[in-house]
């Protein structure tokens, strides 16, 4: 037996020197897999013409201004409830604007474009508004739900009912020009946070038009 032990010995090395090199041979296989994997599905960035990239641009305007109104209406208004709507309007998009800035940084684009508003649009066929490069800037922003500086300025100088009466239909018409932009990026868009965001607004604005018309209702607003 001790004879045959010495011979016994190398052998025994070169096993485990063979498995040692396996083993390292099967993790370097394995990341490298992995490694290819993740960078085939790591998304790819959104380009300056994508659909992502145009609802964080004009969604951005669209949400300005929402915010300018609902402010407006909020230091002014003595209805409880529509100063309260009004203050949840204002803080969501204007949280939601400074993420769809910080998008476009992200994405290393500039946060304006030479494009026609909603151009990017134009792909889906569901929520399309056309040929937009025919249109003037005012009959984009119509087309948005915007107010005109008419009706902002008007906003501005009417104080109670009348002023509240205003607000909200401004902000219905507002709400009904976003909710296409949302349903478009859903459907053109590649990112999965715009995509998230973009629900969120149908969803959000969707019920807040409903309140708006209840309290419409309740103010007697055209009436």
């Amino acid at each position: 037996m001790s004879d045959d032990a010495p011979a016994a010995r190398p052998a025994t090395r070169r096993i485990v020197v063979a498995v040692a090199v396996i083993a390292l041979l099967a993790v370097a296989f394995a990341i490298g897999r992995f490694t290819a994997f993740g960078a085939s599905a790591a998304p790819a960035t959104p380009s300056d013409a994508s659909a992502d990239a145009g609802f964080a641009r004009d969604m951005q305007v669209h949400h300005g201004q929402a915010v300018q109104m609902a402010l407006e209406i909020y230091r002014k208004t003595s209805d409880d409830e529509l100063r309260m709507l009004s203050y949840d309007i204002a803080t969501t998009q204007a949280g939601q604007r400074g993420e769809m800035f910080d998008w476009l940084v992200q994405w290393g684009l500039p946060q304006a474009s030479t494009r026609p508003l909603m151009q990017w649009m134009a792909p889906s066929g569901a929520h399309s508004h056309g040929d937009t490069a025919a249109l003037s800037q005012d009959e984009l922003l119509s087309q948005m739900g915007m107010a005109t500086d008419a009706e902002l300025d008007q906003l501005r100088t009417l104080q109670g009912q009348p002023a509240d009466c205003l607000f909200l239909s401004l902000m219905i018409r507002h709400h009904q020009g976003a909710i296409p932009m949302a349903e478009a990026v859903i459907e053109l868009g590649s990112d999965p946070r715009v995509k998230d965001v973009a629900q969120a607004i149908i969803t959000g604005q969707s019920a807040e038009i409903d309140a708006m018309r209840d309290i419409q209702a309740r103010l007697s607003c055209g009436a």
